[in-house]
């Protein structure tokens, strides 16, 4: 199935988001509804929260009072988080529960709005993050749900920041005016991405991407390469010796195809096999046919070349997982290769020439291929004036 985190501040209007995907087919998990459920009269969770805070946080028929509890835990850091402690592990198995109920080809969605303070971004395939200006957010929760609006900037500001949730957005929704403006955005977010991203994922397909096409450098690539290398992590865990940004788009200023490149380094190619199934479920497919690069003429042993490529599952974020080995030529060129443009701008000139020329002449062909094994040339030379530039600059993988 689809995992897709939905977050957004207080006021944002996540649960407008939600209702509509509902609405498409979704099922939606709603991390405040099961909050509520774990501390109902009768439960541990409740039984939890009265030991550590009192009876002041009960209200006349038993149940809690959440005014109560939210006035000392959004006053107080310490217990604010030691409330988290008490809700956060019964959620979370709540939401286990929930989410292997659902079917196999389920788009679920997991509406939560501290997704991103408690680092959960990792584990989704996509995360979508609603956004309001804080201003209309108060607004909102002061005549819409009667919040004092002392209480509601003292609840906003002890949320993430803007910042902190773009850094986890894979899909920004401004929600700054009526619903009536989000709706199509909405509804074509399930139609050309979530859909067919699922489909993908279930069929452990990748995306299909067409010819080449060369677009100028892009500053959001970085945060989006961030983003995915936290997945791969989040999948690969300690088999992960380190994940870096590679390619054009680690280079800054260079223009390059839209397309992330990563490589994840192993301690051997057996371990890249074994990764194999975790990676696709996780939204990376295989590419069977790419098991190697093409090796340089002064190292010419094909078996220093293994790799294994992955490619993204998802329609909206095209990227590439090489995983090679730790030591090998191919694993270390890598590095070295965005090293070297980085710091050599005639080089960095160079490659893009080349890539222009490339992709106007390959413009018609039906995948990236043809364009990829065109490099090859230019590669075999690059591969010696990099390693002399390492040698002369004392380079070394970091």
């Amino acid at each position: 199935m689809l995992r897709i985190g939905l977050t957004g501040g207080m006021g944002a209007g996540k649960s407008t988001v939600a209702g509509r995907l509902a609405e498409h087919g979704a099922v939606v998990i709603d991390a405040d509804r099961i909050a509520r459920e774990v501390v109902e009269p009768g439960t541990d969770g409740l039984a939890e929260i009265i030991a550590e805070f009192g009876d002041r946080v009960l209200a006349g028929d038993g149940s809690l009072d959440r005014a109560a509890l939210g006035g000392i835990v959004f006053q107080d850091e310490a217990a604010r988080l030691r409330l988290n402690a008490i809700v956060h592990p019964r959620v979370g198995a709540r939401t286990a529960e929930l989410i292997e109920a659902a079917p196999a080809d389920a788009i679920v969605v997991y509406d939560v709005p501290l997704l991103v303070e408690n680092g959960l971004a990792p584990g989704f395939h996509l995360t979508i993050v609603v956004h309001a200006p804080v201003e209309e957010r108060v607004r909102r929760l002061v005549t819409s749900r009667g919040v004092p609006e002392q209480d509601a900037r003292a609840r906003i500001a002890a949320q993430a920041t803007d910042e902190q949730r773009l850094a986890v957005a894979d899909v920004w929704l401004d929600n700054t005016g009526s619903p009536d403006l989000l709706m199509p955005v909405i509804d074509a977010l399930w139609t050309d991405r979530l859909v067919p991203f699922e489909a993908n994922v279930r069929l452990r397909r990748r995306a299909e991407r067409g010819s080449a096409h060369i677009v100028d450098y892009r500053p959001d690539w970085p945060r989006r390469a961030e983003r995915l290398i936290n997945r791969i992590r989040a999948v690969a865990g300690e088999r992960a010796l380190r994940v870096d940004h590679i390619g054009s788009t680690s280079v800054p200023g260079l223009a390059a195809k839209d397309v992330i490149d990563l490589q994840l380094t192993v301690a051997a190619i057996e371990t890249a096999d074994e990764l194999a199934a975790p990676l696709t479920e996780a939204g990376f497919a295989p590419v069977p046919w790419a098991d190697r690069d093409n090796p340089k003429p002064t190292d010419p042993d094909v078996t220093r070349w293994q790799k294994r490529l992955h490619s993204s599952s998802d329609p909206g974020l095209a990227a590439n997982l090489h995983i090679r080995v730790a030591g090998m030529p191919n694993q270390r060129f890598a590095l070295l290769f965005r090293d070297w443009l980085r710091a050599v701008p005639a080089e960095r000139v160079a490659y893009e020439q080349l890539k222009r020329e490339l992709a106007e002449r390959l413009a018609g062909e039906p995948t990236t291929r043809e364009y990829a094994l065109s490099k090859e040339p230019w590669f075999d030379q690059a591969f010696e004036r990099a390693n002399l530039w390492a040698e002369d600059s004392g380079w070394s993988p970091v």
